[in-house]
């Protein structure tokens, strides 16, 4: 696909889906969402903030990880934005599963199936030790079921976390994109931190839109997908 095209986006008025493609665009996603048209996107991959305020020891913070005025404004202009029978796969912080759920049920999104990433290594440590992570497959009308579906616990190779404190690894992704979209399709995340669903799609061969608010995140994904 070439080198990745770079936009930075506040009030511009875009209405061509094709201005968005195969870039990474540093905007909030609640303000970058509604120019971009209508059922346009073939597939939403997402991992947002958990809302949980989430401080690693190095310091490093993640947007919007502490209020939730993003989440249904987000949540609904992603429905509008996908195609007619079609997927949204999200990570969410689990608890608020019910904010989150909420949320993706006032925009329309149906549950349709739960997945988990199992890790070798313990992530947290609280009342039990975090060995893996949990996301959602949400469906906008009733699309059809993949030829081979995929298993619900999916494999995680650990990052380091060098890119982003909650940097996923392409592995994790590759397969979502894989079974859920076809070949050339659009492949959109609003929460794209260090670009990880764009890496994953480029090697799917899909498109992608990649929305970062953070200009630090946003740059280091320019870098990788470079």
């Amino acid at each position: 696909m070439g080198q990745v095209r770079s936009i930075f986006i506040e009030r511009r008025s875009l209405k061509s889906i094709e201005l968005f493609l195969n870039r990474a665009i540093c905007a909030d996603c609640t303000i970058l969402l509604p120019k971009i048209p209508s059922e346009s996107v073939d597939l939403v991959v997402t991992d947002p903030p958990f809302l949980v305020n989430y401080r690693p020891r190095d310091g490093r913070r993640c947007a919007g990880d502490n209020t939730d005025y993003w989440l249904k404004p987000a949540y609904r202009e992603l429905y509008r934005v996908l195609k007619r029978n079609s997927f949204c796969v999200t990570f969410y912080g689990w608890p608020w599963v019910d904010r989150f759920m909420e949320a993706w049920r006032d925009a329309g999104f149906r549950p349709v199936s739960h997945l988990s990433w199992v890790k070798k290594h313990a992530s947290v440590e609280g009342y039990t030790e975090g060995f893996h992570e949990v996301g959602y497959l949400l469906a906008k009308g009733r699309p059809p079921k993949p030829e081979k579906p995929i298993r619900d616990v999916l494999p995680w190779e650990y990052t380091g976390n060098k890119h982003h404190p909650n940097e996923k690894p392409v592995i994790a992704i590759a397969p979502l994109i894989e079974a859920f979209s076809k070949p050339n399709d659009i492949v959109l995340d609003p929460f794209s931190g260090s670009g990880t669903t764009g890496i994953a799609a480029r090697l799917c061969g899909r498109r992608f839109i990649l929305v970062e608010k953070t200009w630090r995140y946003y740059r280091t994904a320019l870098k990788r997908l470079n």
